[in-house]
Order: C-alpha cells, then structure tokens, then sequence
C-alpha cells in the first residue's frame, strides 16, 4: 500500500471513528479492497485514532478542561468531591479500567484472532441489533449529572467490548447509555469523553512499539507494517479533519432523530460481508 491508500483509509477512520458503526470494522474490510488487499492492521487503527480523539479534545475543549480542573481541585479539598465535574472525572477514570485491563490480557488475540472478518460481520449484525433495541426500549430521561458509579462501570464494560472490531466504542457505550435510561445526547457525549484516556493510551503504546521496535520483515510473532510513518501521519491528520466534522454533524443529528439509519447499515454491511466471504469473494 502507499500514500494514496493511507488517506482513503484515515478518511474512512475519520467518518466512522465517531458514528455506532465501527471505525475498527471499516478499515478492515477497506484494506481488503485497497492495494495488496492486506489488513492495515490494529497499530494502524490505534495511530489513526489519534487523531480523531484530537478532534474530540478540540469539540469538546472547554468541558475537558473543566472537568480536568475540578478533578484536580477535588483532590486537595478546594472543591468537595461530589462536584458534578469532579465526580465526572472519577467516573471516566472508572471507566477506563476495563478497556485498559482487557486490552493488556488480550493483546495478541485483538491484533490477530479477533480481527477476523466473519468475527466484524457478526458483530456489526449482533450490536446493530442490540443498538436499535436499546434506542426503542431505552426511557431517554436521564443526564450526565444523574450519572452513578454502577452506570460508570457498566459504560466502561461497554467500551471495553469495542476491542473485537465490528462492535464499535461509540455503538457500545451508547448502547449501554440508552439502555440505562440516558438521553441519546448524553450517552453520545460521555461515549466520546470516556474514549480519551482509553484511545490516546492505545495509540500512543503502539506508536511507541512502531518507532521503538519496528517490524521490517515477517518472522515468528511479526506482522510487517504496510505503511510508512509519513503516510500513517497523513492519514492520521485526515483522520482529525473529517472526524472534527462528523463530531458536529453527529451531535446535532441524535439531538432530533433516532439511530434506526445506523441499525439498517450495520445489518446490511454485516449481512453483504458474511456473503462476501461465503462465495469467496474474501478471505476472513
């Protein structure tokens, strides 16, 4: 693969990283129709999301910083504890535990096993389902400020799912938000507050791993990396550009209408997917 195939793919990081559809999802089955038809791999999707989460930092600046500033003000008492944006902090903090954990125990499979492609059809169907269910059922009464720690667990379970691609972060933790009761806004926004620790973390270790010890030809435990540094970079700043745009386009959208579009695509997509790879068109 080269440039032209890095950007078409941080473009598709860029639409999908913020919608319930899976960025992870997409780049696999793009990479399959792209240049040598090869996976771009879990360390590209990690570095690309950098780049979408600086969209989430630049969207959502003057809430992040406030919620960082009363956290810190909570620990030496000059604000009490049970501070909304304090309390925010912690529930994010809690939230990240599991992602964090599993992500470690399940290094290996995430970047190998669980990337099969009949693995993302499943899952799109599955969590696209679960999705339209929790939007129907769901009450849609609760706000951020009615968070509890139980709720903070739960959503940190559900982000935590998104390490199998096709599930999608977004889908999940806003599935678990609508299932608990929360407003579709709400649930979108702490979905995104809740990924940044968590998805900076992610990329950060593998740009690590990929400047630190890079992976020049293929040996035992060794994929090699399709892409330079150069054009990860490129696709990474593509990937913040569109992302920042979707994040606005996304949070005005569920603001008046349901995620019933998002359901029938994931379907579709699953179901194209799994008679794709039936007829041999791909190979899982």
């Amino acid at each position: 693969m080269g440039l032209i195939e890095a950007l078409i793919l941080g473009l598709v990081q860029g639409l999908t990283e913020f919608l319930p559809i899976s960025s992870s999802a997409h780049l696999r089955i793009a990479g399959e129709f792209l240049g040598s038809g090869a996976d771009p791999g879990a360390a590209f999707t990690a570095i690309t999301q950098l780049g979408t989460e600086t969209a989430v930092l630049v969207y959502f600046w003057h809430d992040i910083t406030r919620i960082i500033g009363a956290w810190f003000k909570s620990l030496f008492g000059k604000i009490p504890r049970s501070d909304p944006d304090a309390r925010m902090g912690w529930f994010i903090i809690l939230g990240s535990v599991p992602i964090v954990l599993l992500g470690l125990v399940f290094q290996t499979e995430i970047e190998t096993k669980l990337r099969s492609l009949w693995i993302v059809a499943f899952t799109l169907i599955v969590f696209g389902i679960l999705l339209g269910i929790a939007d129907w059922v769901g009450r849609k009464e609760l706000r951020l400020k009615q968070l509890t720690w139980p709720h903070a667990l739960i959503y940190g379970l559900a982000q935590a799912a998104a390490l199998i691609p096709g599930v999608s972060r977004s889908g999940g933790t806003i599935t678990a938000g609508l299932f608990m009761g929360y407003e579709r806004r709400a649930a979108a926004r702490y979905s995104f507050l809740l990924a940044i620790p968590a998805v900076f973390g992610s990329g950060l270790f593998q740009l690590y791993k990929t400047i630190k010890e890079p992976c020049l030809r293929a040996t035992a435990g060794c994929t090699p990396e399709i892409f330079s540094g150069w054009e990860i970079a490129a696709a990474t700043l593509i990937a913040f550009v569109v992302g920042l745009a979707v994040i606005a386009f996304f949070m005005n959208y569920i603001t008046k209408r349901s995620f019933l579009p998002f359901v029938i695509y994931r379907i579709l997509l699953g179901g194209t997917l799994i008679v794709l790879l039936s007829t041999g068109v791909l190979l899982p």
